[in-house]
């Protein structure tokens, strides 16, 4: 049975809804927002989280006017009137997925026939990785690699052997995170990091001949949002961040894709700020618990390196909801 068709039947009352705003300051010029939404009935409450970078987006929050019993599958059609983009969709999408599971009180894997396992994550950064290391020298790293880095440098880095994804970036156009594409940088990358997941590379005159011996490294992320989108690639891999697929629908199309034609699958983030974070956890959990996923607790994006820390893998999210 498809993912879809295991979720798309469960009833769902919806009585209210609010939200819930949520900031912290990630540097000097940037300020990370989300939105929280909150659906209310039957005595439970369900959850999703807004992801929408640009800060503005957040203010003057649309109202949902949808009201009554009805089921995800109708739910998630009503919401086409609204023209969401797939980050806000995906908050109202997974606020309606976590409430209908509630109101069954039920988890996601216990309805989708599947179990919980403990969650392999890494840590991102684009800064050195030594110091985390110096904390924990078993954690694993994915890193975004820039055109200052030297060859030295990523030499020693790359000794440490604990680099599991290179985000080269280059599918990022007009955002603070921009790499354009750099040969020298993509040759270090695939001759350094053997084994390393090479991700979002752009792909140009420039850089083909570089990433010419790393086909079968390569992953996709920012381009992802359907099973059209990763047809069109034909990747070994792809990095799976559900509020880029918008509906629950897609995404678990997604996902059921991916298994039948044996594409490895990893989650990402999207620095999340609220129930985001465990609801990218509990996809991994169910779905690819084992791969290098970008799903690490939110306190490594709070503050330097330090000690206490949760340590990979986490412990499997087994609970009522999503």
């Amino acid at each position: 049975m498809a993912l879809f068709d295991a979720v798309g039947g469960l009833e769902l009352d919806v009585e209210s809804v609010s939200t819930q705003r949520r900031e912290t300051p990630v540097s000097t010029d940037f300020v990370r927002v989300t939105t929280t939404v909150v659906l209310t009935g039957g005595g439970e409450t369900g959850s999703g989280e807004d992801v929408t970078y640009d800060a503005k987006a957040h203010d003057d929050f649309p109202e949902l006017e949808e009201r009554g019993r009805t089921t995800l599958e109708e739910y998630s059609a009503r919401l086409e009137r609204y023209g969401f983009d797939d980050y806000r969709r995906w908050a109202f999408e997974s606020a309606g997925l976590d409430l209908a599971l509630r109101l069954t009180g039920r988890s996601l894997g216990d309805v989708v026939g599947r179990g919980y396992r403990p969650v392999r994550f890494v840590v991102s950064t684009r800064h050195d990785i030594r110091p985390w290391l110096d904390v924990d020298p078993q954690l694993e790293f994915k890193v975004d690699p820039v055109s200052d880095w030297t060859g030295d440098y990523m030499g020693e880095i790359a000794a440490a052997g604990r680099v599991r994804v290179l985000d080269m970036k280059g599918q990022y156009h007009g955002t603070p995170v921009d790499q354009p594409p750099d040969a020298r940088l993509y040759r270090a990358a695939v001759e350094l990091f053997p084994e390393a997941i090479i991700e979002d590379p752009a792909l140009t005159d420039e850089t083909r001949e570089p990433l010419s011996g790393a086909a079968s490294r390569l992953s996709w992320d920012a381009p992802i949002h359907s099973i059209a989108d990763i047809e069109a690639r034909d990747p070994r891999y792809v990095n799976i961040k559900p509020s880029r697929f918008g509906t629950v629908r897609r995404l678990f199309d997604a996902i059921d894709h991916c298994e039948a034609t044996g594409i490895t699958m990893y989650g990402g983030g999207q620095f999340e700020l609220g129930v985001g974070r465990s609801q990218i956890q509990v996809l991994a959990s169910l779905f690819y618990a084992d791969s290098p996923n970008d799903v690490a607790p939110g306190a490594y994006n709070e503050g330097e390196p330090r000690p206490g820390l949760p340590k990979s893998p986490l412990g499997a999210p087994n609970r009522v909801g999503f």
